[in-house]
């Protein structure tokens, strides 16, 4: 059974309040929105914050073999998520549309891996600094499987639908993507700074960052909010998938990780890696390698469902379990 009293505290957390009041700003049609310069700014800050704190964290615990098995276990969940994801998809799907929603189920969500820092933060918890690697490492390994899965099996239509997608442009642009190459950067700056220097900026990278997500969270809460309209068109069975396969993911996760580590952090990070849709990344990785994928299917189910599933329900749900 779900622990209400951790519901209730998860949905009382001010972050995520912003979300739902940026939902209601939508819903009466409020003229309230967040500048597109600060929107930048806002993520860039979210992901170098991250990543430097990961880093430095990285830093002291050193690459040890539970980083590796970490790692090593973080991309093949980004392999095989797509794997069986894309054959549940093709029942209802056309090929790209199947691979490109099997990309971003098997990709991450920086935001909502954010939201689980700052969820755990508020359970006293910590998440070790191997995890923002293992985040930033699911990225392309999703994109690729999605690129080959639509490589394999195309639709049986004209020849043109046929032509093979090119997967050394989606791991270059994977690989190259802003939000990776920012949140890498970072923890490769935080692992090799000299840890009395980086003090300096600590009130930067650590102080203010619940009111940076705070904001940041109610720009989403609106953006997500416009994409309800749109997804309401694809039917039900895009709608089920979007509920049902993220739980699936995580709450499997949640009790696997038991045999991985028994850090109660990095169980958390681990499962919501595996229950976030990404609609950043691989969006615009498959604007290039797969235009004929509908970006107003898989958004909306990443962004409108997902996610807001993840952080009020989903969060909860796998910390109880891994508490047992």
């Amino acid at each position: 059974m779900i622990n209400f009293e951790l519901l209730s505290f998860n949905l009382t957390n001010p972050t995520l309040l912003f979300f739902i009041l940026g939902v209601f700003a939508k819903y009466v049609k409020s003229d309230l929105e967040v500048p597109a310069a600060s929107k930048n700014f806002i993520s860039l800050y979210l992901l170098f914050s991250i990543g430097f704190n990961g880093g430095s964290e990285l830093a002291v615990s050193g690459i040890t073999e539970q980083v590796i098995i970490s790692l090593f276990f973080g991309m093949s969940l980004a392999l095989i998520i797509p794997l069986y994801t894309f054959f549940i998809l093709r029942v209802k799907l056309k090929s790209h549309d199947a691979g490109a929603i099997a990309a971003s189920y098997g990709s991450v969500s920086a935001v909502t891996f954010v939201s689980a820092v700052a969820f755990l933060e508020m359970n006293h918890l910590k998440v070790g600094g191997e995890m923002v690697a293992v985040m930033a490492s699911m990225e392309f390994p999703a994109i690729i499987m999605g690129v080959i899965l639509i490589n394999l099996f195309p639709d049986k239509t004209s020849a043109l639908d046929k032509a093979p997608v090119q997967w050394k442009v989606a791991l270059k642009h994977s690989l190259t993507n802003g939000s990776v190459l920012m949140i890498f950067g970072s923890l490769l700056i935080g692992f090799v700074s000299d840890s009395s220097q980086s003090v300096g900026i600590k009130h930067f990278t650590s102080d203010i960052f619940k009111g940076f997500l705070a904001i940041f969270l109610l720009d989403m809460g609106m953006v997500a909010a416009s994409r309800f309209k749109a997804f309401k068109k694809q039917g039900s069975f895009l709608l089920v998938f979007a509920l049902l396969v993220p739980l699936f993911n995580g709450v499997s996760v949640a009790y696997l990780t038991q045999f991985i580590t028994g850090d109660v952090g990095n169980r958390l990070i681990f499962s919501i890696l595996a229950a976030s849709a990404s609609y950043i990344a691989v969006p615009a990785a498959m604007r290039l390698v797969a235009p004929k994928a509908d970006p107003g299917i898989y958004i909306p189910m990443a962004l409108g469902v997902t996610f807001p599933l993840n952080i009020t329900l989903g969060l909860p749900l796998y910390m109880q379990i891994i508490h047992g």
